[in-house]
């Protein structure tokens, strides 16, 4: 394509393409939902490749305003102005500006706009076609530490400002993305195994003499992948390219076993009894099931959802609905929200949002359009760690309108 034709979808997917490569681990972006419709602002058709680039959609406000695209990414050394971004990688925001039917692009505006995403975000940098960065709008750009991100035709992206890293405040919207690029966000993984029995037996046999895979597969699951996603996605274990490690959390599973076993031999014993067992953790070993309740509570999902469920059971709503849970926790946690109930595919997320962010009722009824770790997975394992009062169902399965969202305990006649 033509640099001169670049519009500002276009431009968008060529830096989310350089900013976030596929084969990217431990990175995660979504792009403002105005870029879900078929249509941008000039009426110009969206090209459905260029869409798909583009997902996952999302309405993140970052400072005062909604950035075109904002994510966690593992950076390029040459997409900064330092080597080392610290121990976790930073939030970025990105403003994009496209040739518009006068064949300019705004860049300087972009400037301005990015610079007041570095409030909440890490990195700020505004992307425009090759040939559209005057040396003024450098120059801001290097005055404001906003980084400038030139895009030619055939998608090639290259840095002409530079930025630096800096420290920003937190932010509940912004932080949704960083959960979603941490070890314990809901994209592309889930919980293999629905019973917590499996995740909480895996500590211990990873420090059990024997090979961890063999005392796993003979005394509590087969599926030993599936355990051991899971019990880095509870936190229990750093599952690592150098090898497994504890976590502090694990740390404490395996004390928790010496102390009611002697050892960790006899403790994975007992789990022997349990094998292929089904009936509710909490109720088939109610000391085990407090651990699990401590375990699955220190999940970043689980005090949201606790939280908004006692909402609603003092607003008089003991047993909402999947749709009206949704619907109240999108009213005060959007980003959050969407990201941990919704599929992140473009055509869910386009039918269940508009180009402002709002929430669409209909399709919310859809099973479908639900994420399975979240209405399946993470449901279970809060049903059997006695939080709430019904197991997850698969979205296959799922009506959302009589799926029942309550908690076991709410405190509603003490408050």
């Amino acid at each position: 394509m033509a640099t001169a034709a670049l519009t500002e979808p276009h431009v968008l997917a060529s830096a989310k393409a350089r900013l976030f490569p596929e084969d990217g681990t431990d990175t995660y972006a979504v792009v403002d939902t105005q870029f879900a419709q078929d249509r941008w602002v000039d009426d110009q058709p969206i090209d459905p490749d260029v869409q798909d680039l583009l997902a996952p959609f999302n309405h993140v406000q970052v400072g005062s305003g909604y950035p075109d695209l904002v994510g966690v990414p593992v950076p390029d050394d040459d997409l900064l102005a330092v080597d080392r971004v610290g121990d976790h990688p930073p939030l970025l925001a990105v403003e994009a500006k496209g040739r518009t039917a006068t064949g300019t692009a705004d860049v300087e505006r972009g400037i301005v706009q990015a610079y007041d995403r570095l409030h909440e975000a890490n990195v700020a940098y505004v992307a425009a076609p090759a040939g559209s960065i005057p040396q003024s709008a450098r120059t801001l750009a290097r005055e404001l530490n906003v980084g400038v991100l030139s895009v030619a035709g055939d998608g090639t992206v290259t840095p002409e400002v530079r930025p630096r890293v800096v420290g920003a405040r937190p932010s509940s919207e912004a932080d949704a993305i960083r959960f979603q690029a941490s070890a314990q966000g809901v994209v592309d993984r889930n919980f293999g195994l629905n019973h917590p029995k499996n995740y909480l037996a895996y500590p211990l046999a990873l420090v059990h003499d024997a090979d961890t895979e063999a005392v796993l597969e003979e005394r509590v699951v087969g599926a030993t992948d599936a355990a051991r996603a899971g019990a880095a996605f509870l936190d229990l274990i750093d599952d690592r390219h150098d090898g497994q490690r504890l976590t502090p959390l694990g740390e404490e599973v395996v004390r928790f076993g010496l102390r009611e076993y002697g050892t960790v031999d006899a403790a994975l014993e007992q789990f022997r009894e349990w094998k292929r067992l089904r009936k509710r953790f909490c109720d088939l070993a109610p000391r085990w099931g407090q651990l699990t309740r401590r375990v699955v509570y220190q999940y970043p999902a689980t005090q949201l959802l606790v939280e908004r469920l006692q909402r609603l059971a003092d607003d008089g709503v003991p047993e909402p609905s999947l749709v009206e849970l949704v619907e109240y926790c999108h009213a005060t946690h959007p980003t959050f929200t969407v990201e941990l109930f919704l599929r992140g595919t473009d055509d869910v997320r386009q039918r269940v949002l508009s180009a402002e962010g709002d929430l669409r009722t209909d399709p919310l009824t859809e099973g479908g359009v639900y994420h399975s770790p979240t209405v399946f997975q993470l449901k279970t394992m809060l049903y059997h760690a006695g939080i709430v009062t019904e197991s997850g169902t698969e979205p296959s399965n799922l009506d959302p309108k009589t799926d029942v969202w309550a908690l076991r305990e709410p405190l509603t006649r003490f408050r």
